[in-house]
């Protein structure tokens, strides 16, 4: 079990992402996966992970998205 959780800099930044009309779609998919994973011991689902590990290894996604997206990982299963 991963007991890791989002913090509060990565949370307030995908809160910003999550109110910005102008963020991509997977900001957005990667910052609600963030904050669902906030105060909790949840961890990042399967599907979410492949998003995350093809945002963070891509030359086309800015700091933005990898951060979240390096969160996310983070809080993955470690046993899978």
């Amino acid at each position: 079990m991963n007991n890791k959780q989002t913090g509060s800099q990565v949370a307030s930044l995908a809160g910003e992402i999550l109110s910005n009309n102008n963020s991509s779609k997977i900001q957005k998919q990667l910052a609600a996966s963030a904050l669902t994973q906030t105060g909790n011991k949840k961890q990042t689902g399967a599907a979410m992970e492949t998003i995350a590990s093809k945002a963070l290894t891509s030359s086309k996604y800015n700091d933005t998205t990898k951060t979240l997206a390096a969160s996310i990982l983070a809080q993955s299963n470690k046993e899978r």
